[in-house]
């Protein structure tokens, strides 16, 4: 099919199969349902009233769980020829505040969400907010179902372009300022068939959308690929159903980052009652067994089962496999997406896979992985110093670190800015250390640091099933994970002391980013000082410590 925007694609379907069911919002009684036809009235007859009321050009913040109407809103904006600006529903007062004066923005679309309360104290003097079904608000506001009923036929007249500039995705910023990254229709589009061509799809695929809209990942490989590929798009109701909303949708696509791999391996051995009784299922019946695991989760059908966004420990992929599910690991960015995966035919547990279709690729001086390829963003919204920074000659600089096998797969092994001197002067990659250390069954999460240190500190939080066993047994495992990788690493990267971390890290207490990886300066701010001084203890006392937090 031609069809090179969004809105098109869209047009088509609802055409084609009008009846055909898009989307699907779960609850506990059963489902609510669109059609295509029923969808592109909906968005058609809200972006005819956008378009007449601002024109063209605009910034315009969704701000909702994800949800049916997420992708209306989104899909009524660009029809309209205005932007989406999406907005994270865990984003704290300051990021907001930021985001919202930054674009200027002049409508905000608001759903469920569990940060109104700060966001709405930073809100623009002017903004127009249009609330999504079942919303209320205090404040003044235009209700969808009654813009839609006002427009109800009316199409818009903007003729979108495949390089219009459809969204500003902001970056997670684990470091410094949020960064708005351009999309357009062919940064979307073009990494989505590139996948279909290098793997198929089948026909009329089913997804499940369950992490944040927001993000340009759940974006792409559910709301855009839906549209491309006239897949079913079931949303769950929140993260607390969801191990009972995805056996519902049976996905065929389904992409995780790798704390949710690790949230769904607790609940699984929290179910057969600790990893022993996990092993001995296996070991007794490993088709059966696997078989009713899979099932149970509603990953029985899946035909692509991605993991990525941050480095995935290789005994969680091992172990998933003895459970029968392949985790493909793969490569991409808010910047540059679809660019290298792993295959069925070609793949290495360990490494992001190869380059798919046209994309090319190579290590500069310093070992930074830089990608050229189609589809890739034009830059960062008002920031064209770091747009210079970001392209170069046509090259796309990803920021991660990376090496090469002579089989040509691809590793990172680490982020550029995550590399860290200890007081020897000597540079550190940490993720490949807390790579090794997450093979320990009693790590949940962990994060190196050393940053002028005499020795390096790893932070870690406990699964809830360590935390209910003695200390000593706990110290013993964890001392012997220790040994072992200090026996592997150069002297100055060895591990000199363990901090064990009493709360989980999450996006609430801003640990993790609203995409779920660590950010390292946050754990640095609350576990910096300790982590010196016991990195120095080490050194002088010549063993490695382990620190409760609990004992503060």
């Amino acid at each position: 099919m031609a069809s090179n925007t969004i809105p098109a694609l869209v047009a088509h379907w609802a055409e084609q199969c009008p009846d055909r069911v898009w989307l699907k919002d779960l609850s506990a009684e059963g489902s609510t349902e669109w059609t295509w036809a029923e969808a592109d009235r909906e968005i058609s007859a809200v972006a005819s009233i956008l378009e007449q009321q601002f024109g063209h050009g605009e910034n315009m913040v969704i701000l909702s769980r994800n949800r049916a109407h997420w992708v209306l809103a989104d899909l009524a904006i660009i029809s309209s020829g205005n932007i989406t600006v999406s907005m994270f529903t865990t984003l704290p007062e300051s990021t907001a505040d930021y985001i919202l004066g930054f674009t200027e923005a002049k409508v905000m679309f608001v759903g469920e969400t569990s940060n109104w309360e700060a966001v709405r104290r930073v809100l623009p003097r002017d903004i127009t907010l249009v609330t999504l079904p079942g919303v209320e608000l205090e404040e003044e506001h235009l209700k969808w179902d009654d813009l839609v009923a006002a427009a109800q036929g009316q199409r818009p007249q903007y003729a979108a372009q495949p390089d219009d500039v459809i969204s500003l995705v902001f970056t997670s910023g684990t470091t410094g300022v949020p960064k708005g990254v351009i999309q357009t229709h062919e940064s979307n589009l073009i990494p989505i068939n590139r996948f279909i061509t290098e793997f198929g799809i089948r026909e009329n695929p089913r997804y499940f959308s369950y992490l944040p809209l927001s993000h340009i990942a759940e974006r792409q490989i559910v709301e855009f690929s839906s549209i491309v590929a006239c897949g079913e798009v079931s949303f769950n109701e929140s993260l607390e159903t969801l191990l009972r909303d995805l056996p519902r949708t049976r996905p065929h696509m389904f992409f995780g980052p790798p704390r949710v791999w690790e949230q769904f391996q607790q609940a699984i051995v929290a179910k057969f009652g600790g990893h022993e009784a996990v092993e001995q299922a296996l070991a007794a019946d490993r088709e059966g067994i696997s078989k009713l695991v899979l099932e149970t989760m509603g990953l029985s059908e899946v035909e692509y089962c991605l993991t990525a966004a941050a480095p995935t420990p290789p005994a969680l992929i091992h172990w998933f496999e003895a459970m029968g599910l392949t985790l493909m690991e793969g490569f991409g960015q808010t910047e540059a997406m679809g660019l290298i995966l792993n295959s069925n035919a070609q793949r290495k547990i360990g490494s992001i896979g190869k380059p798919i279709g046209e994309v090319e690729f190579r290590l500069t001086e310093e070992g930074e992985l830089a990608v050229k390829a189609a589809g890739c963003t034009p830059g960062y919204y008002k920031m064209p110093e770091k747009t210079a920074e970001l392209i170069i000659d046509g090259w796309l600089h990803t920021g991660d670190k990376a090496r090469v096998d002579e089989d040509g797969f691809i590793y990172i092994t680490g982020r550029v800015k995550d590399y860290f001197k200890t007081i020897q002067g000597k540079f550190v990659a940490p993720p490949p250390i807390e790579g090794e250390f997450a093979r320990n069954p009693h790590a949940e999460q962990q994060c190196l640091l050393g940053r002028g240190y005499s020795k390096t500190v790893m932070v870690t939080v406990l699964t809830s099933e360590a935390q209910a066993r003695e200390r000593a047994e706990v110290e013993a495992a964890l001392h012997e994970t220790v040994a072992a990788i200090n026996k592997a690493i150069e002297k100055h990267a060895r591990i000199g002391a363990l901090i064990i971390s009493h709360d989980p890290w999450s996006i609430d207490n801003e640990i993790l980013t609203p995409t779920m990886k660590i950010r390292r300066d946050k754990v640095e701010e609350r576990f910096g000082s300790l982590a010196e001084t016991l990195a120095r203890n080490s050194a002088e006392q010549g063993e490695v410590l382990i620190h409760w937090e609990t004992e503060v």
